[in-house]
């Protein structure tokens, strides 16, 4: 390799070293894209309607604001009053369980006393666990204090590119060659559509889990049913992480009126669980966003390992948008057109010199192009 090469290929490295070690960054910002791209479509809606681009906006982020403030007015103080009524019903339940095993021990011949378990001793090794987990909330609160920051860092961002997004969308394509950025520009409009499905379809899934949560809950007569709704359907944003997350809230409430409930709530929700999987997801996104089921799976995986939560949260909407990427560069433009761009056709062309003479023929080789864009500019 001549040295040139060789600096090229420094440089590649340096790169991807560099966008490694500011991976989270660039998630937050695709965060901010995501949630501004689908503002913007709810005031488009509006606009057609007449409405003027400025009031668009600011109701397309009022709606959302509102959306924000209902579900925490719906979760909080139901879940608060739930919670805090755990903390000395189960307390009140290992006493009860502890007056149970003395009774048990009375009844039973002294040869198993031993072998039954003595709840105050295991309290007791459980301790410092307990003190560990409690010395660890400082890390906790820490640990909220950065994701709040971040919360706050992806809503700025929203509202920045919100105000403009025509001229972030130009900055971006002007990365690109010249004779490439139509293309890039209908890639985009492809990744705008196709996360607009997304929203809608998760939407939809959202709202179905919900109503199903809170109408099977009701029927049990499991308190806070309507806040244990939203939260199921909200963490099935998250695919099958999102609904196992939803059950232990809702089986801890449970358990305050009898143990059979806790179990009917699991049975509850592993039938929409398996609704929800087999039904209702599959039939929403096909009409939406058309993503394999092991293709979610291994995207899911794949982000949770490399980002963590955050990357859990958006593992779909990255997978729309590196699935359009791949498909229409990686696939149709490079592999679909290996070997193809320097393809001679030949066109046979019959010459007669006079009426007599015989005909023959000459090969002209003639190339096929792609056509360029070089007079496209983002500015157009």
């Amino acid at each position: 390799m001549k040295l040139g090469q060789w600096i090229g290929l420094i440089a590649i490295f340096l790169c991807l070293y560099v966008l490694w070690q500011i991976r989270e960054v660039l998630l937050l910002v695709f965060a901010a894209v995501v949630l501004a791209t689908t503002l913007n479509r709810l005031a488009r809606r509006f606009q057609r309607s007449g409405m003027k681009r400025g009031f668009a906006v600011l109701l397309s982020v009022a709606i959302f604001f509102a959306g924000i403030v209902g579900f925490f007015w719906l979760i909080v103080p139901p879940f608060a009053q739930q919670f805090h009524e755990l903390t000395y019903r189960v307390p009140q339940g290992f006493e009860r369980f502890n007056d149970w095993l003395d009774q048990l021990r009375t009844r039973i011949p002294s040869q198993l006393v031993p072998y039954i378990p003595d709840l105050n001793s295991l309290i007791q090794q459980a301790q410092p666990f307990i003190n560990r987990a409690l010395g660890s909330s400082f890390a906790f609160v820490s640990g909220s204090l950065e994701v709040l920051l971040k919360i706050l860092l992806v809503l700025v961002l929203t509202g920045m590119t919100l105000a403009n997004p025509l001229a972030y969308r130009k900055v971006f394509i002007r990365i690109f060659p010249s004779f490439y950025r139509r293309r890039v520009d209908g890639i985009l409009n492809q990744c705008e559509v196709s996360l607009g499905g997304w929203v809608i379809g998760a939407v939809i899934a959202m709202g179905v889990v919900g109503l199903m949560s809170v109408i099977g809950l009701s029927i049990l007569r499991v308190k806070a049913a309507l806040a244990l709704g939203v939260l199921a359907g909200f963490l099935n944003l998250i695919p099958n992480l999102g609904p196992t997350m939803s059950v232990v809230p809702a089986m801890a409430i449970a358990l305050l009126d009898a143990p059979w409930k806790a179990v009917a709530v699991l049975i509850l929700y592993f039938i929409i669980q398996q609704a929800e999987s087999n039904f209702i997801t599959p039939i929403v996104m096909a009409h939406q966003v058309s993503l394999l089921p092991a293709v979610t799976l291994i995207a899911q995986l794949f982000f949770v390992t490399f980002f963590g939560f955050l990357g859990l949260f958006l593992a779909l909407p990255l997978t729309v948008v590196a699935k359009i990427w791949l498909q229409e560069v990686l696939i149709k433009d490079i592999l679909d057109e290996w070997g193809h761009n320097h393809e001679k056709e030949t066109e046979l062309v019959i010459i007669a010199d006079s009426p007599g003479e015989g005909d023959y023929t000459v090969e002209t080789p003639i190339h096929k192009e792609r056509p360029t864009d070089d007079a496209f500019s983002p500015e157009e």
